[in-house]
């Protein structure tokens, strides 16, 4: 496999085509496993500033200006991504920034919701990214982010056990209390990915001033069952989703 950074990934041509026959690419929110229980999680967006973190195809600030925000931040390291995203909100409220999520700083309380779909786990330093959102989420401000469970990350493959029929066996849990990172198999390449565990993302909020509003470990919706990819889900948690208050 080729090996490619992360800050590049996406801008990968071989990459981002494969990226984008995926079925969350192809169908966007309706098409992505956890956006049934997701989409619950999400507060009201009306006359709300929105910043979503790791932005990719723009499908969440789409549905956050569809939805009454009155402006919409996307942020994204891709200009792939945001050529696309571009595309999608076109006419709404929405603005794009490529631009690193882990450095990226904005004035203090610029923003009522903070969103990230499966973004924060190319992150490295999570308390330092938590301290940023901080400043510049507002007081009583939401925090939405879903990351791969710390249960899918902890081995670092990302993949299941076969027997010598090419049967599903078991996934791997392994290493889980060795936090950092790990290299995984995506989409026939390798990927560097942040492994951190249940307890960090916690407490880190915790400690933070943050209200923990909810901690979800989400399953597919059941019309997306009948896709192979998608039934495999219910053997192991692959996302987490967590809703939180800014209490400062």
């Amino acid at each position: 496999m080729e090996e490619i950074k992360m800050n590049t990934i996406y801008d990968n041509e071989k990459f981002f085509n494969k990226y984008s026959q995926m079925t969350r690419s192809q169908k966007g929110l309706a098409g992505a496993g956890e956006w049934h229980t997701l989409q619950k999680l999400l507060p009201d967006f009306t006359d709300k500033t929105v910043l979503d973190l790791g932005c990719g195809y723009g499908w969440h600030c789409l549905y956050a200006a569809e939805h009454g925000a009155k402006a919409v931040t996307g942020v994204d390291l891709s200009e792939k991504m945001l050529a696309v995203a571009k595309e999608k909100t076109a006419g709404y409220p929405v603005n794009y920034l490529q631009a690193d999520i882990a450095t990226l700083t904005f004035p203090v309380a610029t923003f009522d919701v903070v969103l990230s779909s499966l973004a924060i786990h190319y992150v490295a330093d999570f308390k330092r990214l938590i301290l940023n959102i901080k400043q510049y989420l507002k007081t009583d401000g939401i925090l939405v982010f879903s990351v791969e469970h710390p249960a899918f990350t902890a081995e670092g493959s990302q993949d299941f056990y076969y027997d010598e029929k090419g049967n599903i066996l078991h996934y791997p849990l392994d290493n889980y209390f060795n936090e950092g990172i790990r290299e995984a198999n995506f989409l026939g390449e390798k990927v560097t990915k942040y492994h951190r565990t249940l307890t960090t993302y916690l407490n880190t909020l915790l400690k933070n001033d943050f209200t923990l509003l909810n901690v979800v470990e989400p399953t597919p919706a059941t019309e997306l069952l009948a896709l192979p990819e998608m039934k495999e889900e219910l053997r192991r948690p692959m996302m987490l989703i967590i809703k939180a208050k800014n209490n400062l």
